[in-house]
């Protein structure tokens, strides 16, 4: 008896496996961390990540720190990443991984999270609207009242002191070209967020940070809170000068790799973008172009049912013969 002809158990063997792979969307949820001054119950932030949410078809989520306002002023910028670290390890949403959108200070406690947190969840996509990423040379504009007294109170005591260090979350990022020796003495922060500190630069965190799928790095031409505005994009003054301003490729950050954003900028992971406006005053149509897509839903080849509970044969032959046998069994009841 002649053999029946192969082209149906391929044509099994080719659907079932384009069953297995098929295309499925999933959305990779996302972290908001709110700026200075700002809580997630205020009706602008909690605003703003319900517009980032339904736009993306992503779920948001706007992380609180202790207080809210209050903390995001007293607290140090180190404890305040710890704290968001311990939430966001908690949050069984993000387990598989999530994206993070920040605000000013916001963006610095998410690049602590991102280098220092051991055991968090992986961050794919990082956003940064107007982020001090290299320092600022003045203090966030506090505004009046008793608040802002004490403020101005501690700012007498030295910024580089360890009483402020520990009191005040600006001084963690508050970088005075004049005063660099200083600044890498006392400031608490932002030397080794940033792997300033020549005897003490951590690879893990270079490593953590240039793993990053993709960082974009928001500026507002006519910002007037960071001091320099390129900061929002890792350019600084030189050490010792406030005339002039460094771009990102200019600084030894950068030419040195201290900390990865060279390794992602020559990956093309780096989109620096530029919006008018001042601090944090995005328009509508700026965050839909720069920022959705980056927390969008995702397509990808992903296995459509469940094989771990499949017994494969230890073959591609065995497993055409098993077809062929099923088929040669559907034939023989027919």
């Amino acid at each position: 008896m002649a053999p029946r002809p192969l082209f149906p158990v391929l044509s099994i063997f080719i659907f079932i496996f384009s069953f297995l792979f098929l295309p499925v969307s999933y959305s990779v949820p996302f972290v908001v961390l709110h700026g200075i001054g700002d809580q997630c119950s205020n009706r602008g932030i909690s605003k703003f990540t319900e517009l980032l949410s339904d736009w993306s078809g992503s779920k948001g989520y706007c992380i609180e720190i202790g207080g809210g306002t209050w903390d995001s002023w007293v607290k140090p910028i180190q404890e305040q990443s710890e704290i968001v670290c311990d939430k966001v390890k908690k949050i069984e949403e993000l387990s598989e991984g999530y994206n993070i959108v920040g605000l000013s200070q916001g963006n610095l406690i998410g690049r602590g999270v991102v280098e220092f947190c051991e055991g968090g969840p992986p961050v794919k996509n990082f956003v940064s609207l107007g982020g001090p990423h290299a320092g600022t040379a003045s203090v966030p504009l506090c505004g009046t009242g008793i608040f802002c007294i004490i403020v101005d109170q501690l700012l007498k005591l030295g910024i580089y002191s360890d009483y402020v260090q520990a009191h005040l979350a600006p001084s963690g990022y508050l970088k005075l070209p004049m005063d660099v020796p200083d600044y890498l003495k006392g400031c608490r922060f932002l030397p080794k967020l940033n792997n300033e500190l020549p005897d003490k630069r951590n690879a893990t965190y270079k490593e953590r940070f240039s793993s990053l799928q993709n960082l974009v790095l928001i500026m507002f031409k006519n910002d007037t809170v960071l001091i320099p505005r390129e900061t929002s994009w890792f350019g600084y003054y030189p050490d010792g000068d406030f005339n002039a301003v460094l771009s990102p490729q200019e600084t030894p950050l950068y030419v040195e790799d201290w900390i990865g954003l060279k390794t992602l900028d020559d990956a093309g992971k780096v989109t620096f973008v530029s919006v008018s406006g001042n601090h944090l005053e995005i328009s509508d149509s700026d965050l839909k172009e720069y920022v959705v897509p980056y927390l969008e839903e995702a397509s990808t080849k992903r296995m459509a049912v469940q094989l771990s509970s499949f017994k494969w044969p230890p073959s591609i032959w065995s497993f055409i013969k098993l077809l062929r046998n099923t088929w040669d069994g559907a034939l023989h009841h027919t």
